[in-house]
């Protein structure tokens, strides 16, 4: 299996390519540009000389065309992306893991997409995808330090059951992440609002915190 990653040249897209390549995941880092693509391959290569990490840089569309998508663009630029390659992405499982956030003073307040979450937005724009909300509090810092383990639970939340599947197992081949079902998509609008929430924590404590829930046994 290929991971193609949408936007994948921004923090939390570098960061994934980084993690799921380092567990042996096949991953296409895809960009509006394939220059830049290319260049971020270059550079997380250089940056882990002990790590052999199967990655490639591609556009965006033929990151698009693996057997399993991320949509890491911005927030406001997912739906228009995942709309614009809809055809490409039907049928497959797509995880959304943008969250729309907007900073007032000196905090991250949740903002409310049209669709109430960035990934129904980004069902809407491409209906016939299996989309997943899952990855939003996991700081993109520690997940692209591979050196380390990243500790944290992960909520996965969708309307199609062999696409919560799909992520789950993916996400679960990370050690230190647990995968916990959320239930269905109209969760997703809750879980990209905590984001927020975990963000301002990590700035008033200077930390980076994520999230372990306790008394659950998947």
């Amino acid at each position: 299996m290929r991971v193609g990653i949408l936007g994948g040249t921004g923090p939390a897209g570098r960061a994934l390519a980084a993690r799921l390549a380092s567990v042996g995941v096949e991953v296409t880092l895809g960009s509006r540009s394939l220059e830049r693509a290319g260049e971020a391959v270059s550079e997380l290569t250089k940056a882990w000389p002990g790590h052999q990490l199967s990655l490639e840089g591609a556009d965006n569309s033929e990151a698009a065309r693996c057997d399993m998508v991320v949509v890491a663009t911005p927030w406001d630029g997912a739906p228009t992306t995942a709309g614009a390659l809809a055809a490409d992405l039907a049928g497959k499982v797509v995880i959304s893991m943008a969250n729309a956030l907007v900073k007032v003073g000196k905090e991250l307040h949740p903002l409310v997409p049209p669709r109430g979450s960035v990934a129904a937005a980004v069902q809407a724009a491409a209906p016939g995808a299996l989309v997943v909300a899952a990855l939003h509090h996991v700081p993109a810092k520690e997940l692209g330090d591979i050196a380390r383990p990243v500790e944290s639970d992960v909520l996965v939340c969708s309307d199609h059951p062999r696409a919560l599947g799909a992520t789950t197992d993916l996400i679960a081949r990370v050690p230190g992440l647990r995968p916990l079902d959320a239930g269905s998509l109209a969760n997703a609008a809750a879980i990209e609002a905590f984001t927020g929430v975990i963000l301002n924590l990590n700035i008033r404590y200077r930390t980076r915190a994520a999230i372990r829930l306790t008394g659950v046994s998947p």
